[in-house]
């Protein structure tokens, strides 16, 4: 009869064995609990990009509660959103660096940023810290706040001052920094003025009442920013939103011409302009 051997573990390899156990487990449960993380984030981001992408449907996407503040009442029509973004998209793919500067931070900013990947994109808004505020929750936003010294009540009196002064204070070309036209906006940031503008989309300030700021001074800076220019594409196109408060929804597109002559440099308009579209400048009214 063959003796049976009784085999005795010693206590340090059944502790060894356990141990060894309970960290496959544990490698297990963190390599699911970040696969799982890795995957609820590619979801999510991918969803928030194809919204982005997307006009028409970021055009229903439910405003951030940090917009509660803004002034800027009139949303843009889907039609609207289209023309612009694909405007933003033509810069980015046509220029090696394209610049678009927009007054007011509305909703639609963080698409503008999107599709302007290879430019610099700046927004400028009225409500005090809510450019500051915006980029806290976007990183990468650049976003300032404008102090307005126009009332649209003051709108005829401006216009009429701006019109009478057009050879000295308020001519096309000049220094904005140190302009002394009462359209003129000199409280910019610096690098505001320096650099040179392919694009110019002008949603704000508010318009809407007697009170409000008013887009005088905006429609003005744009069209000088985009006359004074020094690099660049020869033309700024410079879109303004609801430019006719009595038919809220248009929306304006004006091609703005470098100053290359005498003439370009004392005139802000050519003779022929169409309704929605010029083929050189904005108009002052």
């Amino acid at each position: 009869m063959k003796s049976t051997k009784l085999i005795l573990l010693h206590p340090t390899i059944q502790k060894q064995s356990s141990s060894s156990n309970t960290n496959r487990l544990w490698l297990i449960f963190i390599i699911t609990f970040f696969t799982t993380a890795f995957t609820l984030t590619l979801i999510t981001t991918t969803t928030r990009l194809c919204r982005l992408l997307n006009p028409a449907s970021t055009f229903h996407i439910r405003r951030p509660p940090h917009y509660a503040t803004t002034t800027n009442s009139t949303h843009m029509t889907s039609t609207e959103v289209a023309t612009i973004t694909a405007a933003v998209a033509h810069c980015a793919a046509a220029a090696s660096h394209c610049n678009l500067l927009v007054f007011g931070l509305t909703h639609e900013a963080l698409l503008y940023k999107v599709l302007n990947f290879n430019g610099r994109t700046i927004f400028l808004d009225e409500n005090e810290n809510l450019g500051s505020r915006f980029e806290q929750h976007h990183p990468g936003i650049e976003a300032y706040d404008v102090q307005y010294k126009t009332r649209v009540s003051e709108m005829k009196r401006l216009l009429e001052s701006a019109r009478g002064k057009l050879r000295s204070k308020c001519r096309p070309v000049q220094n904005l920094l140190f302009s002394e036209c009462k359209l003129a906006l000199n409280s910019l940031p610096n690098h505001v003025y320096e650099l040179s503008w392919d694009m110019i989309l002008i949603d704000g300030p508010s318009g809407y009442h007697e009170a409000a700021a008013g887009r005088m001074s905006v429609i003005f800076t744009a069209v000088v920013l985009a006359r004074s220019k020094k690099g660049g594409a020869a033309a700024t196109h410079v879109f303004v939103h609801d430019f006719d408060r009595e038919a809220v929804g248009k929306l304006g597109h004006f091609v703005v011409e470098r100053a290359s002559d005498e003439r370009l440099m004392t005139e802000f308009c050519r003779v022929s302009t169409s309704a929605n579209s010029s083929s050189s400048s904005t108009s002052m009214v």
